[in-house]
């Protein structure tokens, strides 16, 4: 059994450790830890839920807890470093090297979500005056300590970037060409505040394995590899998906996330938008006479408010991600907003043309008539609402993801109660 138990420390996939660490109780998961050679720890140890890690880091042994460290990639640490309680960080750095103590600080320093928060400082650096058999020895020593070696980064003698250098391109010259004929001197470069979700969109538009990042005197403080970049952009996705559900962001995972944690993310929204249904309610309060005259108009009022809300959902997710992904900008508006109104039209007439038979057998001619110009009304506000706000919210610096799913529907239906019974008010002469 235990032969079998170190088989799979040593074949399985770090990602799939931490997946079978995660599970397991904490006494039991720092025991199982310990059992795994040090630079392979430190690879699980990185995967491992963010809640988890700080419960481990606790639980191992200063000494043992300070080598695993010393072990991870510069940028993980940062982020662990990050998450510890006052006294685990000031212990750690009392147990660290002077040099990766240092750097824990420098990259823990800058704002959560910034170029500098993912950046790592372990990149492979050339000098301009190498040859291409030089620019290779200097990489075999240094390797094993880098991020990555598939770009190198020329710099001078102050730490200014003056060009980069693939991999496959000292292979393939000739041993005695200079690295400065043949390195490659138009880079994107990023600074160590630009917002993390930007950094991920350049990697992805130039399909860059790497982005420099550059302080304002030109001095290179670190890059940010293309998976960092990948993690980032995968937490960014998911708060946007909780912000759609109207769930302020957390970052455990669900599995790990807790009774209190989900109950205050998920109150707060859910409390406030209480109001917004009162509105709905006030509007329906109003129109009390209407409704004891006409009774076959409540039938409708579900199907007719849940199309709006329908309708603002789906223009307001595809806005949402459009602004997300660069597809659209802040100018874009007008020209959007007059399609989306035409798109709009044509929808509210299709489903108007659907409930007008329904009206007509349930209620007559006139309901059949307030019905269908109703869901055509409510259909073209409703989707404008989805269209506009997330314009809003992106024009005063807020997080446009905030527009959509029940703050649309919620809005929407609040219109749409004053737009049915208004509607209804004039075509039954009421």
């Amino acid at each position: 059994m235990a032969a079998d138990i170190s088989d799979f420390f040593q074949s399985a996939h770090p990602f799939d450790l931490a997946v079978w660490l995660n599970q397991l109780p904490v006494a039991q998961a720092s025991g199982h830890l310990a059992d795994i050679p040090l630079p392979r720890r430190a690879k699980v140890f990185a995967h491992l839920a963010r809640d988890r890690q700080v419960d481990l880091a606790q639980a191992l042994t200063p000494n043992d807890f300070a080598e695993m460290v010393a072990q991870m990639d510069a940028d993980d640490r940062a982020d662990l470093f990050n998450l510890l309680p006052r006294a685990a960080q000031h212990q750690l750095i009392h147990d660290l090297k002077q040099e990766d103590c240092e750097n824990i600080r420098s990259l823990s320093a800058y704002p959560e979500g910034s170029a500098g928060a993912i950046m790592t400082t372990d990149y492979a650096v050339l000098e301009a005056g190498m040859t291409a058999a030089q620019a290779i020895d200097a990489l075999r020593c240094m390797g094993p300590g880098r991020e990555t070696i598939y770009r190198s980064y020329v710099l001078d003698g102050d730490r200014r970037l003056i060009g980069s250098v693939r991999l496959h391109e000292l292979i393939l010259a000739d041993e005695a060409t200079p690295i400065s004929n043949f390195m490659d001197k138009a880079l994107k470069t990023v600074t160590p505040t630009t917002d993390r979700e930007d950094v991920a969109k350049m990697i992805a538009q130039y399909d860059l394995f790497a982005v420099p990042v550059i302080e304002a005197d030109g001095r290179v403080v670190g890059i940010v590899t293309h998976d960092d970049a990948t993690d980032a952009m995968q937490a960014e996705m998911t708060e946007d998906f909780q912000k759609i559900s109207t769930v302020l962001p957390f970052t455990q995972s669900l599995r790990q996330a807790g009774i209190r944690v989900l109950y205050s993310k998920r109150i707060v929204w859910l409390a406030l938008l209480i109001f917004g249904n009162l509105f709905s309610g006030a509007g329906i309060a109003y129109f009390e006479d209407m409704i004891l005259a006409y009774v076959s108009l409540v039938f409708f009022l579900p199907l007719l408010i849940d199309s709006s809300g329908n309708a603002g959902s789906q223009s307001a997710t595809l806005m949402v991600r459009a602004l997300a992904t660069g597809d659209v900008e802040l100018k874009d508006w007008r020209d959007l907003i007059l399609r989306e109104l035409i798109v709009a039209a044509a929808l509210g007439a299709t489903m108007a043309l659907v409930v007008f038979p329904v009206g007509a057998l349930r209620g007559g001619p006139e309901i059949a008539l307030t019905v269908g110009l109703t869901m055509f009304v409510v259909v073209i506000i409703g989707s404008l609402v989805g269209m506009s706000l997330p314009f809003l919210l992106s024009r005063l610096r807020l997080d446009p993801a905030t527009a959509s799913g029940p703050l649309v529907t919620t809005i929407s239906d609040g219109m749409g109660v004053l737009i049915y019974f208004s509607i209804a008010s004039v075509v039954l002469g009421l």
